[in-house]
């Protein structure tokens, strides 16, 4: 055991009683009356919480159908009221934003404007335009080439045509 002097008495330096993870470092008073209450210690070991099973792990973001952003927008287009518009709110757990944004959405178009938006990185039209270059590319090569063969077919039915002395029609004898 250590002391530590002080100007006059000596004193015993205790070291900190060990406290497990889930203990107080104070024991418990008992239940006594006024000042003269007795210190009890805890005699059950810490109790350790298991996760609540109801509780989402991961919190999800709730997402509106069109059919419920229109009822809610009925709703709140029926509070006349002072509080009902905030107790409809409350209940929906919306914020007035997001009331105001459907409304917006709903008077430049129902359909359009309360479907959701497609997630993801969105199409870009300069490749778009590259692919339909390169596709009408290739069906240009592949008609040339056809009519590449259609000429020689051509061309060798007018050389044996003249070879058996059958006239074409279309040619003028000269």
């Amino acid at each position: 055991m250590k002391s530590v002097s002080s100007s006059r008495k000596l004193f015993p330096v205790v070291a900190a009683p060990k406290v497990s993870a889930g203990e107080r470092s104070e024991p418990k008073r008992a239940e006594g009356a006024g000042t003269a209450a007795t210190l009890v210690r805890s005699a059950s070991p810490p109790l350790a919480v298991a996760g609540n099973p109801e509780v989402v792990a991961k919190a999800s973001r709730r997402r509106f159908t069109v059919d419920d952003k229109l009822s809610i927008l009925h709703q709140a287009d029926a509070c006349h009221q002072a509080g009902e518009l905030g107790a409809l709110l409350r209940r929906e757990g919306l914020y007035s934003s997001s009331l105001a944004l459907w409304r917006h959405q709903r008077q430049q178009s129902i359909l359009t404007g309360l479907t959701p938006r497609t997630r993801g990185r969105k199409p870009n039209r300069q490749s778009q335009l590259v692919v339909d270059n390169e596709q009408l590319k290739r069906q240009n090569q592949k008609l040339s080439k056809r009519l590449q063969q259609a000429e020689i077919i051509i061309e060798f039915q007018k050389k044996l045509a003249e070879a058996l002395g059958i006239p074409l029609k279309g040619e003028s004898n000269e």
